[in-house]
């Protein structure tokens, strides 16, 4: 007798159950921040299920054909463009992410717009105020969906925070506080990469990891109005790979001051010459009610001080609140209590997120950014270096 007798293939499966829906996916770019999105498409139908839709690796585009090809061969991509322009015209792609450096985000995300293309985008959106606002535009005029990728606000620890806040629990908010710290860049002999160069990255710190809490500023406290700030470039030449010098000329650091339309004050500040510090993302929000706390090295950790509801008397201080119970944001697709998810997983929620918006017609605001934050971000952070350069007068935000 058969061993397979009662076996049913995947194929049958699939015919009485339905086919689920798919969309087609364009990546641009396939290093870092390519492959955790990879991770996130792949990942995301399994985890939240049934999905929206499965997300179809298409194609991926870059200019080197041996590492493009061999990108999509890693990756599980169909196929490859050397031009992202190609692209645009491929009729089965329905997103268009954009992963690419800095100096890549415009053109290709205004051109996928253009396409009819749903475009999610790396942060900083622009180099500039100005190229966000053209972005913005590009995707408004097109009608198609935008999602600027600040992936934190995908960490349950942090929509916890929104929502303890947007319960009241803080009450009245007076203090923001954040920093983001990192040392790569610290050694003076560590060579010359493109974020360290105006016209690839816009900027230094301030946009690599200053957008983040920028972001995170406007997603927990609500729009600043004014800043004062300073920037710093510690080590202003570098070793290029070829064996020469060339001049840096971004920011290795910011400090500022900000002002919020609530009322409440805050200081952020980000720096790429922390020794010891790897991505020591950090955050502290004050209320008349109580406090909270946050550090994206602990990231499934959310400290607590809310004196008088439902904590002991004894409970003076912080509380650390580990963020895995079922009721928690995002746990009803994960593991059982206590069983701790990464940074790679924010990915995950992210790209569920804008794919369910464009499948159910869903907004991709508030809990998201769309290209609208990443052209106030943006706007910030010029008023930063205006005010860096008026050697930290106030400079006010006008979006």
């Amino acid at each position: 007798m058969s061993e397979q007798v009662g076996f049913v293939t995947m194929g049958q499966a699939k015919s009485v159950e339905g086919e689920l829906p798919t969309i087609g996916v364009g990546l641009i770019g396939y290093a870092f921040m390519g492959k955790a999105h990879v991770n996130g498409y792949k990942k995301m139908p399994y985890i939240f299920w049934p999905p929206a839709a499965i997300p179809k690796l298409i194609a991926i585009a870059g200019r080197n054909e041996a590492a493009v090809s061999e990108a999509a061969r890693r990756y599980g991509f169909e196929g490859y463009y050397t031009d992202w322009r190609q692209m645009m015209s491929d009729p089965r792609i329905q997103i268009v992410d954009n992963s690419g450096p800095n100096n890549l985000h415009a053109e290709p995300s205004i051109a996928a717009a253009e396409a009819g293309k749903h475009v999610l985008c790396e942060k900083p959106l622009g180099r500039t105020a100005a190229e966000a606002k053209a972005m913005l535009a590009a995707v408004n005029k097109a009608g198609v969906k935008h999602l600027c990728a600040f992936n934190y606000r995908f960490v349950p620890a942090v929509r916890l925070a929104r929502q303890l806040i947007e319960q009241g629990a803080l009450g009245r908010i007076y203090h923001f506080r954040a920093r983001y710290l990192q040392e790569w860049i610290a050694d003076p002999s560590f060579a010359m990469v493109w974020r360290l160069k105006k016209a690839v990255a816009g900027s230094g710190a301030l946009g690599d990891l200053g957008s983040h809490i920028i972001d995170l500023a406007r997603f927990l406290v609500g729009e600043p109005t004014a800043v004062n700030a300073l920037t710093k470039t510690f080590v202003k030449e570098r070793p290029t790979p070829e064996g020469g010098r060339d001049v840096v000329d971004v920011d290795d650091a910011f400090i500022s001051l900000f002002e919020f339309e609530n009322g409440a004050i805050g200081t952020l500040e980000a720096s790429r010459f922390c020794l010891g510090r790897k991505n020591h993302n950090t955050f502290e929000i004050n209320g008349s009610k109580g406090s909270i706390s946050f550090n994206l090295e602990r990231l499934n950790e959310l400290q607590v001080h809310l004196p008088g509801q439902a904590l002991k008397e004894t409970a003076a201080g912080f509380t650390d609140v580990l963020v895995t119970e079922a009721s928690h944001p995002y746990w009803n697709v994960w593991w059982p209590h206590g069983h701790i998810i990464g940074w790679e997983h924010t990915f995950v929620h992210e790209i569920n997120h804008f794919v369910d918006a464009i499948v159910n017609k869903k907004p991709v605001e508030p809990y998201a950014a769309t290209f609208e934050d990443g052209y106030r971000n943006a706007v910030i952070c010029d008023a930063i270096v205006a005010s860096a350069e008026s050697h930290g007068s106030q400079v006010p935000i006008k979006y």
